[in-house]
Parts: structure tokens; sequence; C-alpha cells
């Protein structure tokens, strides 16, 4: 059942240490002594700038706390980046420690490359984006401001160096990257999802198994990455749904955490996603809709729409989500239905009227253009979204 397995170069993030099962007093306090930082500065969402976890890392700063962004709403606004942007080099930050989900620590990605680069407007951002530079090519451009993340959802932006920023005028959504954007060092402490609310939680562990299993039904992967993606999906299946039945149960998000963390690999290694995520990215920048609701839509039905191209591959899937023999497509959408999450595009209330709109925007890039079946065009795109509905 193997694919064939892709030539090519399996690219390390510069990220130094994942500390995984470690309080985040601990583990901050261990990061700070190692970085020898003077002046900290917290990025997170104005949903957590009150609650316990920041006032934690807060107070663990102590005297090195040189202030705080909280201005960070869903798909990193590129406002937003330049704002943190400025208020971090005021505070002549030499450590930034984000707090939060995606969008918290895609946005400080971006807010790193803005200071480093010098850039003070949004329409600056769009000057480099797209300017996608090797993962592992970490001395061409050193930099000493870096970031340390502290994750409060499972969306595994920690893990990479690539960010998406969202221009809300334009309603699209542009890709940035640089080989220290990745955080030095990511903490994942499974208290620190405490105060997440728990629909967030489980809708972002859609979002990694959507990295998994598009990893997983690429039509060419590695050893590595095909190891990764298929024990991504099994620990995921039985975790997020442990923790729909027990939300104090601080061992499945623990193995939710490290589930999500491998379903990251697959990026690292070369693999290319598919048309759910880019799909997710049209349905984000065109209505906002958030990336982990995305994958619960997309990836079942572009599951069903691939399944004459990669039927084989998705058996795998079935059986990981609880349907072995059937369709992986089902399988999938049964799955995300039992967290209690939508499954069907009507349920975020989007028509079908709405379609050839929220796919008009694809320029022929992006995961789309390595979908397994190839997507031809926007008709192919509806076609796929129509089963959704």
């Amino acid at each position: 059942m193997s694919a064939g397995i892709l030539s090519g170069t399996h690219h390390w993030p510069a990220q130094q240490r994942v500390l995984h099962g470690v309080p985040v007093r601990e583990a901050l306090g261990r990061e700070l002594e190692r970085a020898g930082a003077r002046r900290v500065f917290v990025t997170t969402t104005r949903s957590l700038a009150g609650g316990r976890l920041v006032a934690a890392v807060v107070e663990t700063l102590g005297g090195r706390f040189a202030g705080e962004f909280h201005d960070i709403a869903a798909h990193s606004p590129r406002e937003a980046v330049i704002g943190g942007a400025r208020a971090i080099r005021a505070a002549g930050a030499d450590l930034v420690v984000a707090v939060g989900g995606g969008s918290v620590i895609d946005a400080t990605k971006v807010m790193l490359i803005a200071l480093w680069r010098g850039i003070d407007t949004a329409a600056g951002l769009s000057e480099v984006a797209g300017r996608l530079p090797e993962w592992s090519a970490w001395d061409e451009d050193p930099q000493a401001v870096r970031m340390i993340a502290i994750p409060t959802t499972l969306s595994a932006a920690e893990f990479s160096p690539h960010a998406g920023v969202s221009d809300p005028a334009r309603r699209v959504k542009e890709g940035f990257q640089h080989p220290l954007a990745v955080p030095k060092c990511v903490i994942l402490d499974p208290e620190a999802t405490r105060e997440t609310p728990l629909e967030l939680m489980l809708s972002t562990g859609m979002r990694a198994v959507d990295h998994a299993v598009e990893g997983w039904c690429a039509a060419r992967t590695t050893p590595l990455a095909e190891a990764t993606a298929s024990r991504s999906m099994q620990m995921l299946a039985a975790a997020l749904p442990a923790m729909k039945r027990d939300p104090s149960d601080m061992q499945a998000r623990a193995a939710a955490q490290y589930a999500m963390w491998l379903s990251r690999f697959v990026t690292m290694a070369g693999i290319p996603y598919g048309a759910s995520h880019g799909l997710g990215y049209l349905l984000g920048a065109f209505r906002g809709v958030p990336h982990g609701i995305t994958s619960c839509l997309t990836l079942p039905a572009v599951l069903e729409w691939n399944a004459a191209a990669n039927g084989e591959r998705q058996r795998a899937v079935a059986e990981a989500f609880g349907q072995p023999g059937g369709s992986a497509g089902a399988a999938v959408r049964a799955f995300v239905g039992s967290l209690g999450l939508p499954t069907r595009l009507g349920q975020v209330g989007i028509a079908r009227g709405e379609l050839a709109a929220i796919v008009g925007s694809w320029t022929g890039g992006g995961p789309i253009a390595s979908n397994p079946r190839p997507v031809r065009g926007p008709d192919d795109l509806v076609a796929i979204l129509e089963l959704a509905l």
C-alpha cells in the first residue's frame, strides 16, 4: 500500500527543542536562562490576555517582562502584524514568547520578519510575501531575536517556519516564510490548553488530522512522512474523542499535542498537502471560517473526490477513523460529527450560490495544485465543495 518514494531533501526546521509534558513555568524558566534574555515580549490574544496562563508567563518573566501585544484576531490580519512588530521594536525586546493558537503564532512569525526587514506598513508586507526560502537555510540570514511558542490549540503552526497572514480588504491570505521564523523552542504543556474552548481544541485537532491525512494520501511520500502521518492519525482518532468525553483528561490532551506534532513531519519531508488545505485557505480568506472548521468541511469532501486517484491509500484512513473497509470520506465525516463539529457548509452559513465566488480567487498554485487528483480549474473546486453541501 506504500506510495512511490519521493526523492529530495528533508528540511529540519531551526527548532532547538520541543519540551513536552513539562509545566509552562518550569519549561519557560529553563529556556530564559538558556537564552540569557533580558527583555522578553509577549504576544497573545484578547481572550487569553486576562487569563491564568498569560499571568503565569508574565510572572515567570519577572523583571524581564518588556511588554505585551494582544490585538491578534483570527487569520492573523496584517494590520495586527504591523502593530505587533512596532510594539516589539519599541520595547527593545531580545526574545518573544507567543502564547496562543495558530493565529498568534503565525502572526508572531511575520512580526519577526517585519522586525528583521525593517517593514513598518501593511503594504510593505506584501512586498516580501511569497518569498519562500528553504526551511533549512538557517545560516543565510542569521537573526538574533527569536520566538518561544506556548501553543494553546492543536493547529501545529509552531512546527513550521511558514505563516499565513490575511488581508481582510482583499479577502486573500498571503504566505510568508523565513528559516528562523519557526519558534526556537516549543513548550507543549497540556495544562496550557485549559482555557481554550473545547470546540476550538477539537476543531484545531481536526486541522492536525487534515495534515496527517493529506500527507498520508499524497501521491508520493517518504518512509518518515508515511510513518509519522499514520501514527498521527491513529493517535488523534483516539485522543480527540477522549477529550470530548472528558475535557479534564490531561493525558488525552497530551496525546493530541504529540500527535499534532507528528502531523507536521509530512511538510518537513517535502510532502505537499492537497485540495483540503487549499480550499481551507479560500474559505478562511473569503468568509473568515476558522481553519480548524474548514478542515472539518473540506477533508471529507476532498477524500470523496480523490477516491478515484488514491482509493488504496484511503483504506488506512477509513480504518483509523472507525470504518475499516468503508469510505474514508464517510469515516472522517462521521468522526467530525461525533465531535459535535460542523460537517456541511450550510452549518457555517455558506450556500451553493457562493461557491463560484469562493473559488474565484484561486490562482492555480498552492496546495490545490499538488492534489493527488489533478484539479483542472474552478469548476473542479466547485464540484468538491458541492460534496460538502
